[in-house]
């Protein structure tokens, strides 16, 4: 459904009444979509364009830029194109802000920090590279306050130090309710792998379309990256810091109940019918499978995401306090990244502000 960008309000002030009006009169104007005859709308003024969310200084004219609706579920079926898409790069469109070069020289100095997170201070605009408060500072005269606390909410709660892989799943539905459950329980990186390219999320025959309700558009949201095998998913993996956590019914699986997922963790379900593959099962770190207390022996793939990605919220909250473990800066750089997520225009308004302050520069010099 196309969003309605102009919302006409009427209202009994608009309205003006005859000197003997009676209540049987308003009555019929409630309850009936035609004005009544005694009664006649006022020509009213259009609602402004410009509206004051918070202090407008330094905001970009709205003559130059065309605010448009926020949608948390874009026109086109995001998802559905990366999964059918056999470029990886397709996922810098989602992806706004500068990320870490997958150089060993790079991921060292990243390495250095507690755990991996993939973004720089630093949004290459048209005409100069803008920090992440330089990005706040551009869009948010154009972000409602609801919405900006709404996203700040989120980043507080947000953490790269368990991610989550789903390696070979046929049923788009499935990786919608994944995203879905990944996005609300408070994880920004997903993986996805595909190994078999007839029966892989890859194939034509793959109809996220259909199953689109089922994210909520929660895709926008997360980091996503596309692998095309396991073995280069898991050495990328392995580079950033994380011991894979492969799950599998066997008798040398660990219950999720007793690890520790403090420790920064990637852990990858496989397909619906085969099950996680050989060579995922060679190349983990450990196994992994939720205790089952009753005749059937597996959860549906999506269901067993979301109550693995739970049971990691519970046992990281036990034992650090709390799930989000970003650090002061990089939750500043996450909420940029949001900042840039959150429009059709956002990055329009970012690249009018880069002019700007180079226009700044220059006559400074």
């Amino acid at each position: 459904m196309i969003p309605c960008k102009t919302l006409i309000r009427t209202s009994f002030s608009c309205l003006e009444f005859p000197p003997k009006l009676t209540v049987t009169t308003l009555r019929h104007f409630t309850s009936s979509l035609p004005p009544h005859p005694g009664l006649k709308l006022k020509t009213q003024e259009p609602f402004p364009t410009s509206r004051s969310f918070c202090c407008a200084k330094g905001a970009i004219p709205l003559e130059s830029v065309t605010l448009e609706t926020p949608l948390d579920s874009l026109s086109k079926d995001n998802v559905e194109e990366l999964l059918v898409s056999k470029d990886k790069d397709d996922i810098s469109r989602l992806m706004k802000m500068e990320r870490y070069p997958e150089s060993d020289g790079e991921l060292k100095d990243n390495r250095k920090r507690e755990r991996w997170f993939p973004y720089l201070d630093k949004f290459k605009a048209e005409d100069v590279c803008l920090s992440s408060g330089e990005v706040l500072e551009a869009m948010e005269p154009y972000i409602m306050d609801v919405r900006k606390e709404k996203f700040r909410n989120a980043v507080n709660n947000r953490s790269y130090s368990v991610c989550l892989v789903v390696e070979g799943l046929s049923d788009c539905g499935n990786v919608s309710a994944a995203f879905r459950s990944a996005d609300a329980l408070g994880f920004q990186s997903v993986h996805v792998v595909s190994y078999d390219s007839s029966k892989s999320i890859s194939s034509p025959p793959c109809r996220f379309r259909d199953n689109r309700h089922v994210s909520m558009g929660a895709e926008k949201w997360l980091d996503i990256e596309l692998w095309d095998s396991t073995k280069e998913c898991f050495g990328i993996l392995k580079s950033r810091g994380y011991r894979i956590a492969t799950t599998h019914l066997g008798a040398d699986a660990v219950s999720v109940y007793d690890m520790d997922w403090s420790c920064p963790t990637a852990i990858v379900l496989g397909n619906e019918l085969r099950g996680i593959s050989a060579e995922a099962l060679e190349l983990s770190d450990l196994h992994c499978s939720i205790p089952m207390r009753g005749m059937v022996d597996s959860f549906n793939v999506s269901v067993a995401a979301g109550l693995l990605m739970h049971q990691a919220v519970r046992d990281r909250t036990f034992r650090m306090g709390c799930h989000g473990d970003l650090t002061q800066e990089e939750r500043q750089i996450l909420l940029a990244e949001f900042y840039l997520r959150h429009s059709n225009t956002a990055m329009r308004i970012a690249n009018e502000y880069s002019k700007k302050k180079l226009a700044t520069h220059v006559s400074k010099l």
